[in-house]
């Protein structure tokens, strides 16, 4: 139905206050799994609004959040009261630590029955998805929703960006209400004068600096000003341990690597540099214990960062609380070329050599070879993370996403929901065959809406992150690791994908071939070596 404009001035309905605080905004999708308590929203919906179906709401979230990221723009999502909410928490919780703007809006009982714990009823509805969204609320009024709304698409698109939660109840919507006019509130933040020429002075007095970057630079859309900053100061520079994103380049002469998540490891990996400043990440993200002797005192740590808990919780050095572009602007203009040498280049390893079964070496190697120009890739397989990081390299800006939560069942969701923002561009989604099975309905929205999507299938027949792990820990005889007898090709060809499996090296650089010239969305299972990677430490 084509849109209903709303009145110049005077009552309209709350949906209609809704929808235009929406095209104000630039939201052009809405990403749902509807249920009863949203029927009264979606009745006669308009079609200047694209309504995204995802069939489960864990999906519905991921979308929105890769689609999100892409656009740099809120999502929007629409879920289903208590029970879909609750569907949706491991994403939510994802977004969260991804940081990316959602406004999400779940349905709620009429407020008449509440009283009476009615079926389809949330109880303390706003209380649900907390800690894990920036603001979360149940208007009081029916007509207080759109400013309600309004509130959490200004909160979600703040920095730290992240998601955002309002309960409607079902009757809201048709009450009368008063248009809410969209509003102008910025969002970038300049940093200390004083703070920053404190860093400019460490770094030109350093002998061997060190840059840490993390996903905030590539969020900002500051990976070129990085790179100009790195290149000025002359130091290396290694990705911070989990960032979400490529913040720069991993071909470039001063890249230096990836740090690990374990103290001791990190620890080790820049016991050389006397100055280590982490642009866009947290001081430091791990995941196992040890430790980390980079705390000691020997090396002077500064931090730039949007997050204020962030900024809090580092334990040691100096933190500047800003946005990405102006910090990075106002370091390139302190900053003085240096007469350091720049650092040595690092040694890559050698191409490697087609196997049957197939090494996930070459596997990532033969993807980095055969992906288009422009390509957006979406990550899940952590176990297959290092030998991606050694044989994939990704280019910079908007090259790469994945989960930041550690939580599976994002990112094949969210290669829809990137794909719907960029439909001239091929996306692929690099999974593992046990993260591919908690969000695999994401597949029938992509092969309903023809994007250009292609998904690849780690298949080791098992949680391989589990199994290092487990040799890790000396833990024996672990149930539940295996997974055997999963056909992903009969799973996308009956949601409409094409597909194909791929067992032998040399199968493996034509089914590629075709995937990448198709114009929609296809699957490709990939029959890996089963053998396990060690994340941490030594295998025992």
């Amino acid at each position: 139905m084509a849109r209903k404009p709303a009145k110049a001035s005077g009552a309209i309905t709350v949906k209609d206050a809704t929808l235009d605080l929406l095209r104000a905004f630039g939201i052009q999708k809405v990403f749902g799994n509807p249920g009863s308590t949203e029927l009264p929203l979606l009745s006669d919906w308009p079609d200047d609004i694209d309504y995204v179906l995802g069939l489960q709401e864990a999906s519905v979230v991921g979308m929105a959040d890769g689609y999100a990221q892409a656009t740099r723009n809120a999502g929007f999502v629409n879920l289903h009261s208590a029970a879909g909410v609750g569907n949706a928490l491991g994403n939510i919780y994802t977004a969260h630590r991804n940081q990316t703007p959602l406004v999400i809006t779940a349905g709620q009982q009429a407020r008449s029955i509440l009283p009476l714990q009615a079926f389809l009823y949330a109880e303390r509805a706003s209380e649900f998805p907390r800690p894990y969204v920036k603001f979360s609320v149940e208007p009081a009024r029916a007509e207080d929703v759109p400013a309600a709304i309004a509130r959490a698409y200004y909160v979600a698109m703040q920095p730290p960006c992240g998601p955002t939660f309002v309960s409607v109840p079902i009757d809201d919507w048709t009450h009368p209400a008063e248009p809410i006019a969209a509003r102008k509130v910025s969002r970038e933040i300049g940093p200390d004068a004083d703070a920053m020429q404190a860093l400019v002075v460490a770094l030109s007095a350093s002998k061997k600096p060190a840059l840490v970057i993390g996903p905030g630079v590539d969020r900002a859309g500051a990976v070129d000003l990085m790179v100009q900053v790195a290149e000025r100061a002359k130091a290396a520079v290694w990705i911070s341990p989990f960032s979400a994103r490529c913040s720069f380049p991993e071909r470039h002469p001063q890249f230096a690597g990836f740090l690990h998540a374990s103290p001791g490891q990190l620890s080790d990996a820049l016991r050389d540099h006397d100055l280590v400043v982490v642009i866009g990440a947290p001081v430091f993200t791990f995941h196992v214990e040890g430790h980390a002797a980079i705390f000691d005192g020997d090396t002077t740590i500064f931090q730039i960062t949007d997050d204020p808990t962030a900024a809090a919780v580092t334990p040691v050095g100096t933190s500047i609380i800003a946005t990405m572009k102006p910090a990075l602007s106002k370091l390139l203009e302190l900053l003085p070329d240096s007469k350091r040498a720049a650092p040595a280049a690092r040694s890559l390893p050698p191409a490697p050599k087609p196997a049957d079964p197939i090494p996930a070496a070459y596997l990532m190697h033969a993807l980095s070879e055969a992906m288009p120009r422009g390509t957006a890739l979406v990550e899940e397989a952590p176990s297959h993370r290092p030998t991606m990081q050694s044989f994939l390299p990704m280019p910079g800006q908007d090259s790469f996403y994945t989960m930041a939560s550690g939580g599976l069942g994002h990112s094949l969701p969210a290669s829809v929901g990137i794909a719907l923002a960029n439909p001239k561009k091929r996306t692929v989604c690099l999974i593992g065959d046990g993260s591919a099975m908690y969000s695999i309905q994401a597949l029938w929205t992509a092969a309903q809406r023809k994007l250009p999507l292609t998904v690849v299938v780690i298949n080791n027949s098992g949680y391989g992150a589990m199994r290092s792990f487990s040799q890790v820990m000396q833990v024996r005889k672990v149930p539940g690791l295996d997974l055997p007898g999963i056909d992903f090709v009969k799973l996308a060809e009956g949601m409409g994908c094409g597909a194909v499996r791929v067992s032998t090296s040399a199968e493996l650089a034509p089914a590629l071939t075709h995937a990448f010239t198709d114009s929609g969305t296809n699957l490709i299972e990939v029959i890996v070596d089963s053998a396990v990677p060690i994340l941490y430490g030594k295998k025992h």
